[in-house]
């Protein structure tokens, strides 16, 4: 093989073979030899300190480790998981409804009708102009006058003191049904 011009770079060589190839100059590193006695360097502790969790065999500081200080994951908010048996669903299985006490429908006349509006205007639901999330009626209390209640939900013990005092509760988005 004759020499090719290769534009100033050094020449290269007549015979390639395979247990001549060498990488180039700089390249490559000498694996670092711990434990070799104290004239290397890295002798006695090896480069590991003297005691602590990065001096001791095995895996090392884990993961998230502050130093004893609480981690960052367990400073968040602690949510009920979806697995136990009184949580809350979550994500897009969650529900969300107002709750309002039959005990808190004595603030209305008797004979009125009360919808999810005249809830707001009583204040007895609050911050559902952007949410615009369901109210639902629940039986704590005692209703002692007729009254007309639209909500969207109603409990069983809620219905049942509603029509026991006179009066009547519509679900909204219901079609009355007709008896």
């Amino acid at each position: 093989m004759a020499e090719r011009a290769n534009d100033g770079a050094e020449p290269v060589a007549d015979d390639v073979r395979l247990e001549a190839l060498r990488p180039p100059a700089g390249s490559r590193r000498a694996r670092k030899r711990v434990g070799r006695g104290i004239g290397s360097g890295h002798g006695k502790t090896s480069g590991r300190g003297q005691k602590g969790l990065g001096a001791r065999s095995g895996r090392g500081v884990p993961l998230g480790y502050q130093g004893g200080q609480m981690k960052v994951y367990m400073q968040q908010g602690k949510l009920r998981g979806p697995n136990r048996k009184m949580s809350m669903p979550m994500g897009p299985f969650r529900t969300h409804a107002i709750p309002v006490n039959v005990g808190r429908l004595g603030a209305f006349e008797a004979g009125s009708v009360v919808d999810p509006e005249a809830l707001v205007a009583r204040g007895l639901v609050k911050n559902n102009a952007n949410r615009d999330w369901p109210v639902k009626i629940l039986a704590k209390g005692d209703l002692d006058r007729a009254l007309t209640v639209r909500a969207h939900a109603f409990s069983a013990g809620a219905k049942a003191k509603i029509e026991a005092a006179g009066g009547t509760a519509e679900v909204i988005g219901e079609e009355p049904s007709e008896a």
